[in-house]
């Protein structure tokens, strides 16, 4: 179920990150990425990191939150997260993986095509 935009501008006030507030108001002006919002505004215990072994079984991903290190990755994707481990970004830079924040994606891509959404 997708939060409503003002559910999700109420839950953003209380964000002390400047980062993940712009990102969320970003996601929020494109209807494909209002779904990212709400999950972005949720409490920070809730935003699902992910490590790199999950990501290995699944095509060009969108992360709610950091991407961890651990584990390897075998095939070339692109992941889009909110943050990276510096280690988790040198695997897969390392693996051929295209590395994009949302924010970056949410300009380059504003129908967030080709795009699945990690852990939903």
């Amino acid at each position: 179920m997708i939060k409503s935009k003002t559910k999700i501008t109420k839950q953003t006030s209380g964000k002390t990150s400047r980062y993940l507030v712009r990102t969320i108001k970003e996601a929020l002006k494109n209807p494909a990425w209002v779904e990212v919002a709400g999950i972005l505004s949720r409490p920070k215990r809730k935003r699902l990191n992910a490590n790199i072994h999950e990501l290995s079984n699944l095509n060009d991903t969108i992360v709610c939150g950091k991407v961890l290190s651990e584990g390897e990755i075998n095939k070339k994707i692109k992941v889009v997260a909110l943050d990276f481990s510096d280690a988790a970004k040198e695997k897969l830079l390392n693996a051929g993986c295209e590395v994009v924040t949302i924010l970056e994606e949410i300009k380059k891509n504003p129908e967030a095509k080709g795009l699945e959404i990690f852990g939903k």
